[in-house]
């Protein structure tokens, strides 16, 4: 090991996660992180698209633990990390052209995803995406037993917290301007959520 802060889940997920986003971010030149954690994302992402400026943030409690393993990786297009609160910014001018967020939907409170939308409604721009991975519940139902089981230790852990409807995201993004361009299943009972400025909803 290196002594730098690691997660699991991050690096169980990342692989799975960039060969979609080979896809996805093709056309991309900017992409803003949010939630970034240990950098573990950021770090293998700019690596592996050196066309595209990576920008990882982080909550400015939390931003300590992004910092050490972006700061050894030194990749030109990874941006310093930089903090950032979903309810008051700072969000970045000119907006990128994608939004990435692994993991933070079913952690933070739903005022702050409902905030998080209320952002990018107020800045994105035609063709701008919004890309988010995690677990996701459909129809109110749960996709596994894992996930029910995961749903209530979130619970138990916040009671603000809890695996989102994946009907509701949606609402969400449309009311923001953003059509759902693909919802793509991934391993250990996730998704990857693909929202377009000016794409067409999928029914």
């Amino acid at each position: 090991m290196d002594g730098l802060p690691f997660s699991q889940a991050a690096e169980n997920n990342r692989a799975p996660i960039l060969q979609q986003l080979r896809t996805l971010l093709v056309e991309a030149r900017s992409v803003l992180e949010i939630g970034a954690g240990t950098g573990q994302h950021a770090v293998c992402f700019a690596a592996e698209f050196p066309h595209l400026r990576w920008q990882p943030t982080e909550h400015p409690d939390q931003l300590g633990t992004l910092l050490p393993r972006c700061a050894a990786a030194a990749l030109g297009n990874l941006a310093s990390p930089t903090s950032l609160d979903i309810t008051a910014g700072p969000w970045p001018s000119p907006w990128p052209d994608a939004v990435y967020t692994a993991n933070t939907l079913h952690i933070v409170a739903k005022s702050l995803v409902e905030d998080l939308f209320s952002a990018c409604a107020l800045r994105a721009t035609e063709g701008s995406r919004l890309l988010i991975y995690g677990p996701f519940n459909y129809g109110g139902q749960y996709t596994s037993e894992s996930n029910a089981r995961f749903d209530e230790w979130l619970k138990e852990r916040d009671g603000r917290s809890g695996i989102r409807d994946f009907e509701w995201v949606r609402e969400l993004a449309e009311g923001a301007g953003y059509g759902l361009e693909a919802d793509i299943a991934m391993p250990a009972n996730n998704r990857l959520l693909s929202f377009r400025v000016g794409a067409k909803p999928s029914p």
